[in-house]
């Protein structure tokens, strides 16, 4: 089954990467949504050019979603839709996704999907994230928290690295994969690439209610 990956930079769809080659499949292409008056991933508020670079560091073609700042969910369904229909990704029966556990994302994604005739798949649904963060670290990933949010986890946890000192640090009502929209993660290193991304760690600031850790290309 032809299929692409939504990919946001972070932990989880790294892992997600990692599980569909360990299953045999060799995603088409890589989906992320890009906000264009930042340049940056959606959300997790990393920069284009370390998006391109983890793309070529893991042997896949990207395609980026362009969404405005404070985007309408008609307008990104929309334009979803249309890089979903349009090469590379119309020929992909399925678009695969690293959700954990939160089964109104998961009903969402499966909806659209259907509405354009593919499918959702979940190569991470239901595993334990605990297990998950440990799994992570072993297996030689490397990642930093470029996102937290000051409503859920202290910012001070911007910019420090995803490791065994992070999560025992971690408050017990925060998701140690932060499934729940506590931190989001840039990855720079592991199985998935064939190289080591090169990047220097910036200013920490706030925007819109999050606090973002600045990460920059340094090669």
């Amino acid at each position: 089954m032809r299929t692409a990956l939504a990919w946001s930079g972070g932990k989880d769809s790294a892992l997600a990467l990692w599980a569909l080659r360990e299953e045999g499949i060799e995603p088409t292409a890589l989906l992320t949504t890009v906000t264009d008056a930042y340049g940056r991933i959606s959300m997790h508020g990393v920069r284009r050019e370390l998006l391109g670079a983890q793309a070529g560091a893991a042997g896949l073609p990207v395609v980026e979603v362009a969404i405005p700042p404070r985007c309408s969910n008609d307008l990104y369904e929309r334009r979803m839709a249309q890089a979903l229909s349009s090469a590379p990704l119309a020929d992909a029966e399925a678009v695969a996704f690293g959700d954990l556990f939160l089964e109104d994302i998961r009903a969402y994604r499966e909806e659209r999907l259907a509405r354009v005739g593919k499918r959702a798949v979940f190569p991470l649904w239901r595993r334990d994230t605990a297990r998950l963060g440990r799994e992570f670290i072993a297996a030689g990933f490397e990642a930093l928290l470029v996102c937290v949010d000051p409503a859920r986890l202290d910012r001070s946890f911007a910019g420090r690295a995803y490791d065994e000192g992070l999560l025992a640090d971690l408050p017990p009502e925060v998701d140690p994969c932060g499934e729940n929209g506590e931190f989001h993660t840039f990855v720079h290193a592991g199985p998935v690439f064939a190289r080591p991304i090169p990047h220097r760690v910036g200013d920490v600031s706030t925007r819109d209610g999050f606090v973002f850790c600045d990460v920059a290309l340094t090669a």
